[in-house]
């Protein structure tokens, strides 16, 4: 509906009528608009059951970190009181950062979800996407996989909790960073981000960057760890030009192998990614993409439009329900992640 249109209505439909309207607008079309977590699908509930299957024989190395109960910070922390838990025979139990970081022989991937997780819907995605990581990718040491769960439930409405969420995504970035300079340099890395846990993975590396200028002794490097990298974002909803020679989040490029980009041209929560920051006003990454040439020769890099399978929804469970994406997002994370 044109501005000029809506403006029209206003002043000559009766009050019932306009507000029939806008609740049609608000349910109807905002729900892409806040970046939500969708709703999944018939189709991926039906795979979701499949890949739990025999849950006794593939039961991945599953973690959580959560960051839901600490507070905003604004640099990097010391020692933030992360919580973590641990997967075992299907119960979540109660564990530490030494027990997660104690096994460098396997593979590690993190997990960063999107808006609107609460913490029950974080671990079973992550779950789900460690299944299918494990059957996509049988071959190789099995990684030990890691949800980074952040406070991203609902706060108010529409463009609302939009904006809050991508003033927070700022603080987790913070709390990722350490945990990220707390990982063993040799050991093989992968994070897959979903819509604002891109924004999450990129400034907690531009962090890393400032504490090894800095000199913090407690943060290992990002740039120079020996251990392969893999990064897969899967609409990410962060600013188009990230990663541009000048751009912002530059500093992610530094050490890394792979780069796994998957878009959606149609996504209607991306559309209105430049309203979020007022400052900036650029489309998202996860919108419109980027061109090759930005990442030199040194990096792997594979990117697909995923508007044909997804549609104008927002939401990862989609993506999963796709045999094709998953084995994209699957395959970029970890195939070829441990090989010497």
């Amino acid at each position: 509906m044109s501005a000029r249109r809506f403006a029209s209505d206003r002043r000559t439909a009766p009050i019932a009528r306009r507000l029939g309207r806008l609740v049609l607008l608000a349910a109807g079309l905002f729900p892409w608009a806040v970046f939500g977590h969708e709703m999944p699908s018939p189709g991926s509930r039906a795979l979701g059951r499949a890949a739990s299957g025999n849950e006794d024989c593939c039961e991945p190395d599953l973690w959580l970190v959560s960051t839901r109960r600490l507070p905003a910070i604004c640099a990097l922390p010391t020692a933030p009181a992360l919580h973590v838990e641990r997967r075992i025979a299907g119960c979540w139990e109660r564990s530490d950062m030494a027990a997660l970081l104690g096994d460098d022989s396997r593979p590690l991937l993190i997990f960063i979800h999107g808006n609107r997780y609460e913490a029950g819907s974080a671990k079973s995605q992550g779950l789900l996407l460690a299944r299918h990581v494990a059957a996509c990718c049988p071959a190789g040491p099995s990684p030990r996989t890691l949800i980074f769960s952040w406070p991203s439930e609902q706060q108010g409405i529409l463009l609302k909790d939009g904006r809050a969420k991508y003033d927070r995504a700022f603080v987790d970035a913070h709390y990722l960073a350490w945990l990220l300079g707390q990982v063993p340099p040799e050991q093989p890395l992968a994070i897959v981000a979903y819509s604002f846990g891109a924004l999450i993975a990129a400034e907690a590396t531009e962090d890393l960057a400032e504490a090894h200028r800095s000199g913090r002794p407690d943060i290992q490097p990002w740039s120079t760890r020996p251990g392969r990298t893999h990064v897969v974002f899967v609409a990410p909803a962060v600013r188009c030009d990230a990663l541009a020679p000048r751009g912002p989040y530059r500093e992610l490029l530094e050490g890394l192998e792979r780069l796994t980009l998957v878009i959606n041209s149609r996504d209607d929560a991306l559309k209105f990614f430049p309203l979020l920051d007022r400052d900036v006003r650029a489309d998202a990454l996860g919108y419109v993409g980027m061109p090759r040439r930005w990442l030199g020769d040194g990096i792997d890099y594979s990117a697909t439009d995923a508007a044909g399978i997804v549609g104008r929804n927002h939401g990862l469970p989609l993506y999963l329900a796709s045999p094709a994406l998953t084995r994209r997002i699957a395959r970029g994370a970890v195939e070829g992640l441990a090989d010497e």
